[in-house]
């Protein structure tokens, strides 16, 4: 439970080679990081699968938004969930509340359900959850094996106060991981003030498209996102956090 790691959270087939030749222990496999992750491809994950030899888990999330789900989301969750079961991966990684900010238990038992005896984390719904401290009692219960939580703050670091008093309760029974402008810098600061040894990250850089024509004043998407500046994950900064964790 408190072997060091880092985790990378990748959207792209290249950000999980960066990832992987940065030393990162596992990876958070996701679609479209850029409004926080969603579920991936089946088609990205076998191309990991087949090139990248580390530990994969899944996000299970089918919509940007909120975490309050409906019975065709679940539906559509569980299906995503037997189907990366069925093809090998790791871990999923899930959350749903209701309306009030609890832990959804029926929607969470039937994931789990469906997940089997694969690795799960609760997601940082965790993070915008009402009880912080009876939602790890309720993931302990459900057999949840890592809850990933920024001290339901912006960043791990502004959390740091809350992880301590998280990792404090878990008291060895459910990993408690930092994620949240997780970076070397980071953990340098939360491990000592938390006892934290999981870190999520992403480790992204910003880099020009190689398009050489460009259409501008077209958006595809968010218009405050320029079409043409992609995101990835950075060697270098994986290899950082984790020669740092490995030090501490």
């Amino acid at each position: 439970m408190n072997t060091p790691l880092i985790e990378a959270c990748v959207d792209s087939y290249a950000s999980c080679r960066a990832a992987y030749r940065g030393g990162a222990d596992r990876l958070e496999l996701c679609a479209h990081l850029v409004i926080g992750g969603t579920t991936p491809s089946t088609a990205l994950f076998r191309q990991v699968q087949r090139d990248i030899p580390v530990k994969t888990n899944i996000l299970i999330r089918p919509r940007f938004g909120d975490f309050l789900y409906s019975k065709e989301e679940l539906e559509q969750m569980c299906e995503e969930i037997r189907t990366y079961r069925e093809l090998g991966a790791n871990g999923v990684v899930i959350g749903a509340l209701t309306p009030d900010g609890d832990l959804d238990l029926d929607a969470m038992r039937r994931l789990m359900n469906c997940a089997g005896n694969m690795d799960v984390t609760l997601h940082r719904a965790f993070d915008v959850c009402r009880d912080p401290q009876e939602a790890l009692e309720q993931a302990v219960s459900l057999g949840m094996n890592t809850i990933l939580t920024s001290g339901q703050q912006n960043s791990a670091v502004k959390g740091a106060e809350l992880l301590a008093e998280l990792q404090r309760q878990a008291a060895g029974r459910i990993r408690i991981q930092a994620g949240g402008g997780i970076c070397a810098d980071a953990i340098r600061e939360l491990y000592p003030k938390t006892g934290v040894t999981a870190y999520h990250m992403s480790g992204k850089i910003e880099l020009a498209s190689p398009m050489q024509y460009r259409k501008e004043n077209v958006n595809m998407g968010l218009p405050s996102l320029s079409e043409y500046t992609l995101y990835r994950t950075d060697v270098k900064a994986v290899r950082s956090a984790r020669a740092v964790l490995e030090e501490l």
